[in-house]
Order: structure tokens, then sequence, then C-alpha cells
């Protein structure tokens, strides 16, 4: 927060003042919710997002559209990996869950954490362990950490282990990726590409939970082991207790329901733009 010049502050609280209680209620709610935004650096986390996205959509180019997208294709999915785009849909999530009047004290705990030397450690933390994990080598050295400690008693996987489940994270990462593969087939099916009544998208997606969920599960230790390496077991542990509070399992909620949805919509508008090209080239 910047601060008042002491020569001119008694001033300038006198022509804020007024203005402070035009902004209480909705508008000071919003604000606080825009610091929130900050402090979790999403804009970053959703260009580290589009750069994962960007990657996968050439793979898509190359096994279903014989790697013939073009420039077409580039400009298509440029426009779906839109971060401007994710934050606001990760914003409303989280405004759903931390601006009920009887959370506001959670949403201040929330900014105050991840305000923190510590919360904004953990952050940056966070998204470069994800923007390293786009290498298929460090992927692969981060799962590989986490199949030598599973099944030890290492006190560290135990603090990461207690993290996942508090958070309910194997459930809802497996959760958000089944409904991002169904909602990539209706795009395909809405596309013309392919045809698929909606029991046959959820029995072909249903086939997939146990092969989703073991993948889950070792990328997802892997990733956490990764980024909280430099991390104390005291920070750690600090970390733990404030995802255990009520703020904790809000904002949880929130990024869960929020960078749920992106990728919902992600996943649609790929594959009508997949079906978009398919019939193009059958034209």
């Amino acid at each position: 927060m910047q601060r008042l010049l002491p020569s001119v502050a008694n001033l300038r609280l006198a022509l804020i003042w007024p203005l402070f209680v035009l902004m209480t209620g909705p508008a000071l709610a919003d604000a606080r919710l825009t610091v929130l935004v900050d402090v979790l650096k999403l804009p970053e986390a959703a260009q580290i997002l589009r750069e994962e996205g960007l990657s996968h959509a050439t793979e898509l180019d190359v096994d279903m559209l014989g790697g013939r997208g073009g420039p077409g294709w580039d400009i298509q999915i440029g426009a779906i990996y839109d971060t401007a785009r994710m934050v606001e849909t990760v914003r409303r999530a989280l405004e759903s869950e931390l601006q009920e009047p009887d959370l506001s004290a959670e949403l201040e705990q929330t900014i105050d954490f991840f305000a923190s030397e510590l919360g904004s450690k953990i952050v940056s933390l966070e998204n470069s362990a994800r923007a390293a994990i786009l290498d298929d080598d460090v992927e692969e050295a981060a799962r590989a950490r986490y199949m030598a400690l599973e099944g030890t008693d290492d006190a560290r996987l135990e603090l990461i282990r207690g993290f996942v489940e508090s958070g309910d994270m194997i459930n809802r990462n497996v959760t958000s990726a089944m409904n991002s593969n169904y909602q990539f087939l209706r795009g395909l099916t809405d596309g013309r590409a392919t045809q698929m009544s909606d029991e046959e998208i959820l029995a072909d997606v249903a086939e997939d939970l146990d092969e989703i969920t073991d993948d889950t599960v070792s990328w997802l230790y892997g990733y956490l082991l990764l980024a909280y390496h430099p991390l104390s077991d005291a920070e750690l542990q600090a970390y733990l207790t404030y995802s255990q509070t009520k703020a904790g399992q809000a904002l949880n909620r929130g990024l869960f329901d929020g960078f749920g949805k992106a990728y919902e919509d992600i996943s649609y508008a790929l594959g009508r733009a997949v079906a978009l090209n398919m019939t193009a080239e059958e034209l």
C-alpha cells in the first residue's frame, strides 16, 4: 500500500474520506477481489497454462489433422487460449466463494496470507514449477521422484499428502479432466466431425477413469514435490494449516471451480475447432 507523504497526509485523507464512504459495499468488495487476483498472480498462471495449451494444440494438429492445421489453426488456438478470459472465469468463481457477506473475513485472511513473504514465495514456486514441468524431461523426473518416495515414511511426502487430501485434489483434478474430455467430444459432435449420443460420450469418458486417476496421482505429487522443494517443513506446515481453514477451503473450491470451468470452455472450443478443420478438409 502506498504511504501518504507527511506534509500532505491530512489534506489527502480529507479528500479521500468521502470517496471511501462511496466505495463501501460491492465496490469495495470488488476492489478487494482484484487485490486477491493480484496476490495470487493469476495472470501469470494463465499465461503458463496458455503455453501448456498451445503445446497440446500442436499435438492435436498432428494427431487429428495430420499436421495440416496451418496458420488458420494457430489463429483459432490463440483465440481459444485467451488469458484474460481465463482469469475472468476464475475471478467469477472466487467471487462466488469469497464475496458472500459471511466470508469477508476469509477473503481478508486469504489476501493477508498470499500477500505475506511466505504466501508470495509459495505462489511463485507453484508457477515456476508449472512452467518447468512443461518440459517432458522435468515432468518425467518429477514423476520418478514421487514414485521413489511412494510407500515410504518420507516426512515431506506426508506433509504434501495432507495438503492434497485437505483439498480433495485428486478427486477434483480427475473430475475436471473427465469433464474436459466430455466437453471436447461434445465439441467434435456438435461440429459434425463425429456422431455420438450423449450417452455414448459419457461411456467413452468413463472408460478412462482409472487411467486418468493413476496419471493424476503421479503428476500431481510429482509437481507438488517439485514446487515445494525449496520450502522448509515449517513453511510447508504453515501452508497446510492455512489450507485447512475455512478461508483456505473456500479458496480451493473457487480455484478448482474457476479453472475447471475455464478448461471445460476451452475443451469444447477445441473440439469445435478440430471439427471445423476436419470438415473443411473434406470439402
